[in-house]
């Protein structure tokens, strides 16, 4: 069975999240990257981070505290997250004073997956996730999750905290990760 081809309707793999079309998500954001601005020099593009707080990624909160999620190849993807609110804030301050142009909609604090999942575990009250070799997390949950998890670069927040006079509630995911996983 090629896990990399899972059927997109199938969430859970061998107690893994397999991500459904990732690559065409990947390629579809990089198409408004560059169309938006030229279709509409007026244009806006914000570029979130990940999600978090209630609602907005309760099932990675679940995965987490059931041990789901692996660190893959050694963690060394950087991630750049942004709190549900923050996001919002953000989304009214680019809307309401923004020049055109691309944002960067995340925290202050870019950090790699193998520092994030042990401490969002931490602070969730599981232990801590399991370590899986780079091949193994390929063949459970595709290139493109592997790549997320070993070669993933942050973005920076400064434009948009500039630009939009803009600053996240929670500039660390330290900060959110307590109050979310704290309800």
């Amino acid at each position: 069975m090629d896990l990399t081809r899972a059927d997109p309707r199938r969430w859970l793999l061998l107690g893994i999240v397999l991500i459904p079309s990732a690559a065409r998500t990947l390629t579809a954001m990089k198409h408004v990257e560059q169309a938006v601005p030229l279709a509409a020099p007026a244009g806006i593009v914000l570029r979130y981070g990940t999600f978090y707080g209630p609602g907005a990624s309760d099932v990675l909160l679940d995965m987490v505290r059931k041990r789901q999620m692996p660190v893959a190849g050694g963690g060394t993807g950087i991630w750049s997250f942004i709190e549900i609110t923050d996001a919002a804030a953000a989304t009214v301050a680019a809307v309401s004073r923004g020049a055109p142009g691309i944002y960067n909609i995340v925290d202050s604090e870019p950090a790699p997956v193998a520092q994030w999942l042990p401490y969002l575990a931490k602070t969730a009250g599981a232990k801590p996730p399991p370590r899986i070799p780079g091949w193994l997390g390929r063949l459970l949950a595709g290139q493109f999750v592997l790549a997320q998890m070993t070669s993933a670069r942050g973005s920076s927040n400064e434009k948009a905290r500039r630009e939009l006079g803009w600053e996240p509630r929670y500039a660390s995911w330290r900060e959110g990760f307590r109050a979310w996983a704290s309800g």
